[in-house]
């Protein structure tokens, strides 16, 4: 059985791009460093956050790639190598571990809408065609299906699947996960608003979106919590509340890159079908900076 373990707070990534929709790679090696230096415990490079569906297969190599040799063993890298297409996952899956990822991000199959059954199998092909460590990502409101509690203990008897990335925000679940699971099973949150009550619940750490813009404080909340400082771990959450509600107040990530764009950290560019934020939008996202204390 694998050993990998993650925990603390890992940055979901955005992919910086120029105005003309290339990748901005300057930008992006500044972003990967700000962040281990601000106390990031670990990268996930192209994901949902990192706008995976519109990269091309070499930008998706290529932001992995470049993601690993910024961050030079200074934290581990989780590749997203999701797809609906079971070969291209796999496929992701084996670039990803070549380039030296430390594990894979591989999200629930969207629109083609799988059994249970059909989870189970992709899933398992993908772990059985690697032997880096396999992250399940759960998030029923992208992808229409749920991967149920007990299938995902089914699929944690595969020594590769290691545990799970939660954006379902029910806070029952990683209870009954640990129950069903018959092994130390990684359970991070995928719910930034969540963060605390995830690990309240049993959870280990939180895949985020909002530690693109604050690291430091995501990553301080998950460290007062390690350090049994609970209510230091609710104050600095509380604080960080406005932040997490408004970067979903458009799709992920244009808010999130707007943001970032206003802390001077890239460009808010995004890829159609993402559209740029609409002023109302913009107001809410600046206001929630100057709140948390990111904006003057």
């Amino acid at each position: 059985m694998s050993d990998t373990f993650f925990s603390g707070s890992i940055t979901a990534l955005i992919t910086p791009m120029n105005r003309d929709g290339s990748l901005d790679f300057v930008s992006f090696e500044k972003l990967v460093d700000w962040q281990i230096r601000e106390g990031t415990s670990a990268l996930c490079a192209v994901g949902t956050t990192g706008e995976s569906p519109t990269l091309s297969h070499a930008e998706h190599h290529a932001v992995v790639e470049r993601t690993i040799k910024v961050s030079a063993g200074r934290v581990p890298v989780i590749a997203g190598v999701g797809s609906n297409s079971t070969s291209e996952a796999i496929d992701l899956a084996q670039y990803a571990e070549k380039a030296g990822a430390n594990a894979v991000l591989v999200v629930a199959p969207y629109y083609n809408k799988p059994t249970q059954e059909g989870l189970y199998r992709h899933y398992m092909a993908i772990a059985d065609a690697i032997s880096i460590p396999v992250i399940l990502y759960n998030i029923p409101g992208r992808s229409i299906v749920d991967i149920s509690v007990e299938t995902m203990a089914r699929l944690a008897r595969h020594p590769n699947i290691i545990g799970v990335k939660d954006a379902t925000a029910n806070l029952l679940r990683p209870l009954q996960v640990r129950r069903a699971v018959e092994k130390r099973f990684n359970q991070l949150s995928g719910e930034d608003g969540t963060a605390v009550a995830f690990l309240a619940a049993g959870g280990n750490g939180c895949i985020s979106v909002t530690a693109n813009v604050a690291p430091a404080l995501c990553a301080n909340v998950q460290k007062a919590w390690q350090e049994g400082r609970a209510q230091d771990a609710i104050a600095i959450q509380d604080k960080l509340l406005p932040l997490h509600d408004t970067l979903f107040c458009e799709s992920n990530p244009a808010p999130a890159k707007y943001a970032a764009s206003l802390l001077g950290l890239a460009g808010e560019t995004c890829r159609l079908p993402l559209a740029p934020l609409t002023e109302p939008s913009r107001e809410k996202v600046r206001a929630a900076l100057v709140d948390v204390g990111l904006l003057n």
